[in-house]
């Protein structure tokens, strides 16, 4: 029996329009499909609702992989497409496998034997880059960094060092509610020569991204309002 193919289906950052985010074919692959791997079911229903798929909705099947699914039950998410099911894999925003759990499915559908097929759309972590101005020869993804105070200046600390190094831009993000304190501490901790990029609601109408060294970001009047919104921070030293 032939296996199944799994798709990374990318989806809109936000409440931007399908059609400008999201290549033709890719929306075409996901219509036709009727089993998915989600992260976050209430968003994926919406998502699908929106793009038309070829069955209603109600009647597709979605299967969750989170934060919160335990490492055992992540190899039963495979037996669809063992059994020869194409199957979509959709993060909450963006493109799946990148800072998102999708990235073990692959590696164990790899093991397999099964076509990982991953589709074209919105990354806020490459398109941030590709704005910013900073160096994208040389360039890492540290995800979130550590939630207590004094380990994220030390962290930070640790990256600026790295970056001034290697002249690699670092790049990292923050849960949307703590933004505005990962700001502050850039702002006191960083020295004033090393460039920031603080890119916000990436693709959407109020998307904001601008690159200032650390003097200028501390001297401007009205810092930018990253309270729950999705930020990505790119520094370079």
């Amino acid at each position: 029996m032939a296996l199944g193919t799994l798709y990374f289906i990318p989806v809109t950052l936000g409440d931007d329009k399908l059609t400008s985010a999201l290549p033709p074919d890719v929306i075409s692959i996901a219509q036709k499909l009727e089993l998915f791997v989600v992260e976050n079911e209430k968003t994926a229903r919406r998502f699908l609702g929106l793009i038309n798929p070829q069955k209603p909705v109600r009647e597709l099947q979605l299967m969750t992989l989170n934060e919160h699914t335990e490492e055992k039950a992540i190899p039963a998410l495979l037996a669809p497409l063992l059994a020869g099911h194409d199957v979509g894999l959709m993060s909450e925003a963006g493109c799946p496998g990148i800072a998102d759990p999708g990235a073990k499915l692959a590696a164990l559908a790899h093991k397999k034997g099964i076509r990982v097929a991953p589709l074209v759309g919105p990354s806020a972590i490459l398109l941030s880059l590709m704005a910013s101005g900073l160096n994208g020869q040389r360039f890492s993804f540290l995800g979130y960094l550590p939630a207590d105070k004094a380990a994220r200046i030390q962290k930070l600390k640790e990256i600026e060092k790295q970056s001034r190094k290697n002249n690699e831009t670092q790049i990292f993000i923050e849960t949307p509610y703590r933004n505005q304190h990962l700001l502050e501490d850039i702002l006191a901790n960083c020295h004033n020569e090393t460039q920031l990029c603080i890119a916000c609601n990436i693709s959407l109408e109020d998307e904001f991204i601008v690159t200032r060294n650390i003097h200028a970001w501390k001297n401007i009047k009205q810092r930018p309002d990253l309270q729950k919104k999705p930020a990505v921070f790119l520094l370079l030293a």
